[in-house]
């Protein structure tokens, strides 16, 4: 029997680049996840009919009583199958596989990504389409516009479901399968990478899976499949509030793997993945590997993984991932193109077959294999490399730099600033861009000022608002950036990027080489006059 439950729309339910992202206590009003995910069914009302619907997350606080709560909305909704991960599992890569493998309509993806868990913390709902991607705005859009006129929610009246036995049930005569979460991910992995190779290299690593969604993927491929020790999984169990820690690879809260590799007698690779299995950390023993270096590291040498030995069609970057990928494309003779932030604008030139290797500089990339960022297929196609090749990761990016130049990289994150504070920064910056054309600041010179607008050739659509760029005469630049991925304040992100070509100084201290351009941005932007802040809560 279907329940229909009366319901008030909640005037905060519009999703940011990743879905809806709220703190857990938000989550848990009465009707509150059950507004947005009927909002959800209510737009693709059309189609979802005797449809098949993939539903996963990071095992997050949360995670399994939201499931149960989608399941027997889906039934009330007519979805004809819901595809479930066991115990509420799936990366997300994995789903985004899942739903192309199915045919699936779509999925719901319960994570808030790199962001805490646990009852204080946060929580998140992503609906992906049916190219296994991102939702694009006008479905977004469409959400948003539904959750504000929403009044009713239906259910189906059965009892929660068993999420940890493989197999399938009915409710209310929808199938629900439940799935080995891992197993169709890692059968996908072995068609892409030599895994013979790697097996054979001898090589020695560890991974740290932060208590996360990756650890039984990674447990999966690199201990049992790859034959890596036992143990090299670190934190390989996923925990509703991820052990305490915050899943996010990068050199703060990934510090022990970081201290590890920096060590006398580490292993010859690290690696770390995030909440929802999405992002990467790349570190060889004594040398750190930014993602904007490992885009174009592994863009550079990716013909030697099986799954593109017949080279790659174009590379994609964000915008304010750093330019080091262009001077590979240009190499290779392949199309370069700079996206706003969000892997949806990437799923476009995917799809259409523009591009075949995408990153962002906030440690996700990815390929053409599923249309989502994804943590253990960078790890994999960097362990494909070193095996071939014979080199650690300290020569790949010697090499690299050689041939290339380097990119000296930062961002810097001033997290839960005042939003009004941060809209008046970014409203007084982009309020003076016409005049900063040649202005003189240290020993730098503004050669561009623009605020990021992209036409996507695939579609024609336009993003406007993207970010302000500030650019220098050389190839150095500042951007500023607000970030959509938080639950609380605003997070202002500035990254800072010095080019230095092949035959300069390619082994410097990064903050020593960054120096000029950290001052200029706080010239230009006023970051602490707005902020009060006078320095970044991370730097990464």
């Amino acid at each position: 029997m279907i329940r229909a439950v009366q319901t008030t729309p909640f005037t905060d339910q519009k999703p940011g680049t990743s879905g809806l992202r709220k703190k857990v206590r938000v989550f848990q009003q009465p009707s509150y996840a059950e507004n947005f995910i009927q909002s959800v069914f209510d737009v693709i009302e059309r189609e979802r009919a005797g449809a098949t619907l993939v539903i996963g997350g990071d095992g997050r606080f949360l995670n399994r009583e939201v499931i149960q709560i989608a399941i027997r909305m889906a039934a009330a909704a007519g979805f004809g199958r819901v595809v479930v991960g066991q115990g509420g599992i799936l990366s997300t890569p994995a789903a985004s596989h899942l739903i192309r493998k199915r045919g699936a309509l779509g999925g719901l993806i319960l994570s808030a990504s790199h962001n805490p868990g646990g009852p204080d913390e946060d929580f998140g709902i992503k609906y992906n389409v049916s190219n296994g991607g991102p939702a694009p705005e006008s479905v977004t859009d469409a959400i948003y516009a539904r959750t504000k006129a929403i009044d009713t929610w239906y259910a189906e009246d059965t009892a929660d479901i068993d999420l940890d036995t493989p197999g399938a049930v009915s409710v209310g005569g929808m199938t629900v399968e439940v799935v080995d979460p891992v197993a169709d991910y890692a059968d996908l992995m072995e068609t892409l990478f030599h895994f013979d190779a790697i097996r054979a290299a001898g090589l020695t690593m560890a991974f740290d899976a932060m208590s996360a969604v990756t650890g039984p993927y990674a447990t999966e491929i690199l201990e049992r499949r790859l034959g890596f020790a036992p143990g090299t999984v670190r934190n390989g169990t996923p925990l509703p509030d991820f052990g305490g820690h915050h899943p996010d690879p990068n050199l703060v809260h990934a510090r022990d793997l970081y201290e590890t590799m920096m060590a006398e007698g580490a292993p010859d690779f690290g690696a770390a993945s995030d909440g929802d299995g999405d992002r990467n950390l790349i570190i060889g023993r004594g040398r750190f590997v930014t993602p904007s270096d490992s885009l174009a590291m592994l863009a550079a040498n990716a013909h030697l993984a099986p799954g593109y030995a017949g080279g790659l069609k174009g590379i994609a970057r964000s915008m304010p991932t750093s330019a080091a990928a262009d001077r590979v494309a240009a190499e290779l003779g392949i199309p370069a193109y700079e996206t706003p932030t969000g892997w949806k604008f990437f799923g476009n030139l995917l799809d259409a077959g523009l591009a075949t290797i995408c990153g962002e500089e906030s440690a996700g990339t990815g390929s053409d294999h599923v249309r989502e960022k994804d943590g253990l297929w960078a790890v994999l196609l960097w362990l494909n490399i070193l095996a071939v090749t014979g080199k650690r990761v300290d020569q790949i990016a010697r090499d690299h730099w050689a041939r290339f130049g380097r990119n000296y990289y930062a961002r810097h994150d001033y997290e839960g600033v005042d939003s009004t504070a941060a809209d008046a920064l970014m409203q007084e910056l982009r309020g003076k861009l016409a005049t900063l054309r040649g202005k003189r600041i240290g020993t730098l010179t503004i050669a561009q000022a623009d605020d990021f607008a992209y036409t996507d050739p695939a579609d024609g659509s336009t993003s406007a608002n993207q970010g302000v760029r500030i650019i220098f005469e050389g190839g150095s630049r500042v951007v500023f950036r607000l970030s959509g991925t938080g639950t609380s304040g605003a997070t202002l992100r500035v990254y800072l990027e010095r080019y230095e070509p092949a035959g300069g100084d390619l082994d410097a201290d990064t903050g020593v080489m960054l120096a000029d351009i950290i001052a200029a941005a706080d010239d230009i932007a006023g970051i602490q006059r707005h902020t009060g802040r006078g320095e970044p809560d991370v730097v990464t």
